[in-house]
């Protein structure tokens, strides 16, 4: 076989990985299985897709090796494979929220308008957290911030934001953090802090993005 052959081969596989990622449905189902594994029920739960159609996308992304399934009992779990399949999915966030025209509006209309103040680094957050300068939230669910969390974060899922804003330090800045930089639960959740007079910002990604940066989790 020639080398011109090889390297068609290899780009149509990888064509089949690009075909797998075409859908914004399984994006935003890597999007959850990138926050820790997760039953087929739980992830359709999440999703508001049928348990059916969550498993057919589900299968799809297994066929070309971005996530892996277990069966325990009656139920199958899946996760993805590696920290490589989170970097994918943020390097196609980033580039498409700096080239194409629709994401930068929709991004600028629907999240930027809620929250005009920039949103706090991991550098930044991780200088702060060692001078002990801010309280860090995780506002996912539960069973997400149970699956691994940044180190001393308070978890207090976005429903609960307002009942328990009282209970938050009113000394040190609050930091917000949920799924990834596009997820709309911190956005929500700074806004609500805010509004119980709490000093808040967001982190500027989310728990996936730092634990491949190599950071401690908990």
């Amino acid at each position: 076989m020639s080398s011109n052959n090889v390297k068609t081969l290899l780009f149509s596989e990888f064509a089949r990985v690009s075909k797998a990622l075409g859908s914004g449905n399984r994006l935003e189902l890597l999007e959850f299985l990138a926050q820790g594994e997760r039953s087929v029920d739980a992830v359709a739960k999440l999703s508001g897709l049928s348990v059916a159609n969550t498993s057919r996308h589900l299968q799809v992304l297994r066929q070309v090796g971005l996530v892996t399934a277990r069966k325990e009992g009656l139920f199958v779990y899946y996760s993805v494979t590696g920290e490589g399949v989170i970097r994918l999915l943020a390097a196609l966030q980033e580039v498409a929220q700096h080239n194409v025209a629709e994401v930068t509006h929709l991004v600028n209309t629907y999240l930027t308008s809620k929250d005009s103040l920039e949103p706090v680094s991991v550098n930044d957050l991780v200088e702060r957290m060692r001078s002990g300068l801010v309280t860090v939230v995780d506002v996912r669910p539960t069973e997400e911030y149970a699956a691994g969390h940044l180190p001393g974060a308070i978890n207090v899922p976005l429903a609960d934001i307002e009942k328990n804003a009282g209970r938050l330090p009113r000394d040190r800045e609050v930091i917000a953090y949920c799924r990834g930089p596009f997820c709309v639960l911190s956005f929500e959740a700074v806004a609500q802090l805010r509004k119980k007079g709490l000093r808040a910002r967001r982190l500027e990604t989310g728990f996936p993005e730092w634990k491949v940066a190599g950071l401690p989790v908990e």
